[in-house]
């Protein structure tokens, strides 16, 4: 017995585990798209005058003509009871971050005895969940129960399968009965529009006439931990905060970088290809799966496409992870944190602008210093992110978010941007009158016979900066693994709009100045790098030494969530927002409040579980081993044998310290932490995350002088290793 019974049953359990054997008779590719209500399905079904309608709306932005509700309702019933639904779900995206739906039949009587299938274009178009018990941040009170949920045509219905019957999902907004947003999608949207607007004035300086309504892009790289379902039940700690309050470092943990990129083991890999079949049919193609960089974490990330729909596959592809893993016997753990001492959990969302017309709006092509278009979308960038970095450190700021950024295993929670050696010399010219040239890529050659020359790019990349250009789009490292990508996109459209907005207005002043264009452009671009250049940095961002250059730039350095989150409330934030239509002062002051409440009930729990766990499995395993050391050295007194007694005397030292603990927690947890949401997030972070970490300390040191048979917990060994 090399632990406790509850501990063991766990691990003979897992080692005993034997994946499902399922056979997939059809090939990967032949699924693609299968479940979803996409072009093809609708074009296969509808008029071809409601298909066009439709299809312009998704592609182009045009408003949606009411008239073709009920013809996409009846096709899209159809449709989905001939792929065996029987019910239909308005699927939105509440302030929790999660996914929430409502489930209805489409089955009515038709009042001879029987029943028929009613789907009209009202139902699809508007739904209404009682949406009282969801937080609002002071938008309505409790006893306003009506919301509604609106249809958003640009995100396709889908089948949501099951084994007793299948459900169809419909992405919707969801709204206050005064019209005020209750949703991550409706800002998603509406910043999308002021971004492409904003776009549209100033691809029209370059000379484009046909310009389609520009689009953010975005591909998540979603990072997860997979633990034995066996050890996730005996842990209650992992149950109810999703990550481990306790746990004592291994021997042997990440040191020697041997899980990275290392062969996927079997059951993951069987667990992975089946998560590949469901979101094929989902129409979410998966593009690269690994092990991360702690045992136990892997990756999954998606290609590329238009962020309101890259947010929607984002929250099915976390769902369809965790339910994938429940079929093999194991636990998905989306915690941004779930293990101290290894690396966490992130979610970097990579990002760029552009439509079919105009192409990528952020590709340098070959010599970035000749292409004046790109320079100004990336200025427009550097701008944003200067001006309103505390801004994108607010909208990733979360309890669990805060164990990673700043650590040397994330971004720090300074946001900059990393350039690269080639973009960096050519603002650098700008900034001195006027870019010339562009540093070319180079050849590495190897030194072997039979390997070809290597390409290598004008830049390398910088994993430690937070908003990095990678070739062809930027990636914002700084989102929790368990996070919307919604909150990020919404900022950097609307930062972008901003921006946007800003070199427009420059440009047109100019040229109505009788300045010609491409000097107008020059100093606009140099205005920028001279204002905004402070944001750029290329080194490393794990250094003490840039903490203290980033303060002398005047960056902040937003290290919680409860100094983070008071970004919602600067001015220019509040007025960005609202200029450009995307969150009233309102909308804005309610996110706030949700999310201090957030961070208030998630320290709470963590707190009330730690007192808990401490009183009522910790304390009495380590007591029932002094007692089982006191009664030894009784008997071997009894017989003449000389007992050590320090051992004894070390674990009744160690114990008093977690007692103690556990008493400054608890009274802690018994005082209130203020009048306000702020007085109160501050308590937690101050007050009660500290006293947690004590009876952490305290219990933590224990482990590793009880008895490993007593001990009731699953060891970070365990459920790191035994996979």
């Amino acid at each position: 017995m090399t632990g406790s019974s509850s501990r063991q049953q766990a691990i003979d359990a897992v080692t005993s585990y034997v994946a499902p054997e399922t056979e997939f008779s059809e090939p990967l590719g032949d699924l693609f798209g299968r479940n979803v209500f996409g072009p093809s399905a609708m074009e296969s079904r509808l008029p071809k005058s409601v298909y066009r309608s439709v299809m312009d709306t998704i592609d182009r932005g045009a408003p949606l003509d009411e008239g073709v509700a009920d013809a996409v309702a009846s096709a899209m019933r159809d449709w989905a009871i001939d792929n065996g639904a029987s019910h239909y779900a308005h699927v939105f995206y509440p302030l929790t971050g999660l996914t929430a739906e409502k489930h209805d039949s489409f089955l009515e009587p038709d009042g001879d005895g029987a029943s028929i299938a009613l789907f009209s274009g009202k139902t699809l178009a508007q739904g209404e969940p009682d949406g009282s018990s969801f937080p609002n941040g002071g938008i309505r009170s409790t006893f306003e129960a009506r919301g509604y949920t609106g249809w958003d045509v640009t995100s396709p219905a889908y089948i949501l399968e099951n084994p007793n019957g299948n459900t169809l999902c419909i992405p919707t907004v969801f709204i206050s009965w005064t019209g005020e947003a209750l949703d991550k999608k409706t800002p998603l949207l509406r910043s999308q529009q002021a971004m492409s607007k904003q776009a549209e004035r100033v691809l029209r300086h370059f000379g484009h006439d046909d310009i389609d309504t520009v689009v953010s892009y975005a591909g998540a790289e979603q990072e997860y931990f997979l633990v034995d379902r066996h050890f996730f039940y005996s842990r209650p700690d992992l149950m109810a905060s999703g990550r481990t309050l306790f746990g004592a470092k291994p021997s042997k943990g990440q040191e020697f970088d041997d899980h990275y990129f290392g062969a996927i083991p079997e059951r993951v890999l069987a667990f992975m290809i089946e998560v590949d079949r469901e979101l094929f049919k989902q129409g979410i193609i998966a593009k690269t799966r690994h092990n991360e960089v702690a045992p136990g974490q892997f990756e999954i990330a998606p290609l590329f496409e238009k962020a309101n729909l890259a947010h929607d596959h984002q929250q099915l592809m976390m769902t369809t992870l965790q339910k994938v893993a429940e079929r093999y016997g194991m636990t998905c753990l989306l915690h941004e944190k779930p293990f101290a001492g290894v690396n966490g959990s992130g979610k970097h969302v990579n990002f760029s602008i552009g439509n079919a017309n105009q192409g990528n709006l952020l590709n340098p092509g070959a010599t970035p210093h000749d292409n004046a278009q790109f320079l100004v979308f990336c200025a427009s960038i550097i701008r944003a992110v200067h001006l309103y970095g505390g801004l994108l450190r607010a909208v990733v700021a979360s309890a669990s978010n805060d164990h990673r950024l700043g650590a040397n295993e994330a971004p720090p929670a300074i946001i900059s941007i990393f350039l690269g050696d080639q973009l960096a010399d050519v603002f650098d010219q700008i900034a001195k009158g006027g870019a010339t040239g562009s540093k070319a890529a180079g050849i590495l050659h190897v030194g072997v016979d039979t390997l070809p020359p290597f390409q290598a790019d004008p830049g390398d990349r910088n994993r430690t900066s937070p908003f990095a250009f990678t070739g062809n789009r930027f990636e914002f490292r700084a989102p929790g693994s368990g996070q919307s990508i919604s909150g990020p996109m919404v900022a950097i459209n609307t930062i972008l709009a901003d921006s946007l907005a800003y070199i427009a207005d420059t440009l047109d002043a100019d040229l109505a100045a009788g300045v010609e264009f491409n000097d107008a452009v020059q100093n606009v671009l140099q205005q920028i790098v001279n204002d905004h250049g402070a944001a750029v940095f290329n080194g490393d961002g794990y250094s003490e030494k840039w903490q203290e250059e980033a303060a002398q730039r005047g960056l902040p350095n937003l290290r919680t969530t409860v100094e983070a989150l008071q970004q919602f409330t600067e001015p220019s934030v509040i007025d960005v927002f609202d200029r450009f239509k995307v969150l009233s002062p309102r909308e804005l002051n309610s996110r706030y409040e949700v999310y201090l409440e957030q961070y208030i009930l998630s320290i709470a729990v963590e707190a009330k579980e730690t007192v808990e766990l401490a009183r009522t499995r910790l304390l009495p395993a380590a007591l029932r081993y002094q007692g089982e050391l006191a009664g030894l050295a009784v008997n071997l007194k009894s017989v003449g044998v000389e007992y050590d007694s320090d051992i004894i005397g070390g674990l009744t030292g160690s114990i008093r310290p977690l007692i103690t603990a556990v008493e400054a927690l608890e009274a802690a947890i018994g005082e209130h932490g203020g009048h306000t949401p702020l007085e109160e997030a501050t308590y937690a972070k101050d007050v009660l995350i500290p006293a947690t970490l004590a009876v952490r300390e305290a219990a933590d040191a224990l482990e590793a002088l009880v008895a490993d048979d007593l001990w009731p917990l699953p060891s970070y060994q365990e459920m790191l290793y035994i996979l």
